[in-house]
């Protein structure tokens, strides 16, 4: 949600390199500014002929109008609202770390999970344009004149910055970018308006979460329940403090930690800690700030990971942890950087296994910038930006 970070402006680069981007990511700002979307206008299907599973998507999306738009937000572990984080270029997007909301992209995964009790959208506005679930394409031609309620809206010349839905009746509801709030726009039809595709699916409820009270995930987890201290506490989406935000804790808050581990090491408060705990809701937070001792008693270390299978990114039985690759035309590297030589092509989702990553170039490809690189189990390198996850994974350790 493209960092994040890690997002922004399509790619010149992405050409030029053969990388294409990572999933969790946000997705890009609009370019252009408009009139701020209506939250108190009327937000419903304002046609016939919607299916079911469109007709609660619709609902979903419009019970969201006065949420505020937040760069990456909506794209944790679990659709729904998420603290975001400045996107590195509007100035507007710098608070959005303190604004929980949804980016367009998170907004749309949202109302379709709400629909179908399925995650079936996870991906930034670009891979919802291009979803399997799509059961019907429309081109920018052919205007709003086929369009029913519950549609997704795209834009974006040669790369899909934005998405919105449709809502019959010329109007669409939009997370549309950062110092907004989601509400109701006319429908833009004109500029970089790409097209629209037709979701479908069946109509499901979604799970409710394991355990219960405390958006940190306590209750029955089968974690240990701890409390925090301090009274601006943020959980993210990896053991860095540069990984997008989860949770934001006002003050001692219930939590469940499955289990802990060595990552980065950070002061604060007087207090220096490389201690981190994953929460059962799959983000972390560092010891520093549960009430407890530096390494907690009775919580067991991250430890182990898993092996994938396949792929010529090395998957297997390395030590390593597997991921799955996105986009159409990936490259891996001799070394972290652009202008190293190319090891592997992948022209579709792939398997690979991460031993380790770091920190190296800083670039930008499919409206996500990240400098974030994972080594494979074959020793080529490739940037975050196409492995589905956050744009710090998850597991991972860095590379020595």
């Amino acid at each position: 949600m493209t960092r994040r970070l890690r997002r922004s402006r399509p790619a010149a680069l992405a050409a030029t390199a053969g990388i294409a981007l990572a999933l969790t990511a946000a997705s890009a700002q609009p370019a252009a500014a408009y009139a701020a979307p209506d939250t108190g206008a009327a937000c419903t299907a304002f046609s016939s002929g919607a299916s079911a599973v469109a007709q609660r998507a619709v609902e979903a999306a419009c019970a969201q109008r006065g949420v505020w738009y937040s760069w990456g937000g909506g794209h944790g572990s679990t659709p729904g609202a998420s603290y975001g984080y400045y996107d590195g270029q509007t100035p507007a997007s710098r608070n959005d770390g303190e604004r929980k909301g949804f980016d367009c992209s998170g907004l749309m995964r949202y109302a379709y999970y709400m629909a179908t009790g399925s995650d079936i959208l996870n991906t930034n506005s670009g891979g919802q344009y291009r979803s399997s679930r799509a059961t019907a394409r429309f081109s920018a031609a052919q205007g709003t004149a086929p369009l029913l309620p519950g549609d997704l809206m795209f834009w974006g010349d040669g790369s899909i910055h934005h998405v919105a839905m449709y809502l019959g009746n010329g109007k669409m509801v939009e997370a549309q970018q950062s110092g907004t709030k989601i509400g109701v726009s006319p429908v833009r039809t004109g500029g970089d308006y790409a097209g629209a595709i037709r979701i479908g699916g069946t109509p499901g409820t979604p799970t409710p979460p394991t355990g219960g009270g405390g958006s940190g995930g306590s209750g029955n987890s089968g974690g240990k329940a701890f409390k925090t201290w301090g009274s601006s506490v943020r959980t993210r989406t990896s053991p860095n403090t540069d990984a997008a935000v989860v949770d934001h804790f006002t003050g001692p808050t219930n939590i469940t930690v499955t289990c802990q581990k060595h990552a980065q090491r950070i002061t604060a408060d007087g207090y220096t800690n490389d201690a981190w705990s994953r929460l059962s809701n799959g983000s972390w937070i560092t010891n520093i700030y549960i009430q407890g001792p530096a390494w907690l008693d009775g919580v067991p270390d991250c430890g182990g990971s898993s092996t994938g299978s396949g792929g010529s990114g090395g998957s297997g039985g390395s030590g390593g942890k597997a991921f799955k690759t996105w986009g159409t035309s990936v490259r891996t590297r001799t070394s972290p950087n652009t202008s190293a030589a190319v090891v592997d092509h992948f022209t579709g989702p792939t398997n690979i296994t991460v031993t380790c990553q770091k920190h190296a170039q800083r670039i930008t490809a499919d409206g996500y910038t990240n400098d974030a690189w994972s080594r494979l189990s074959n020793g080529s390198w490739i940037t975050n930006i196409y492995i589905q996850g956050p744009a710090w994974l998850d597991g991972v350790p860095t590379c020595s």
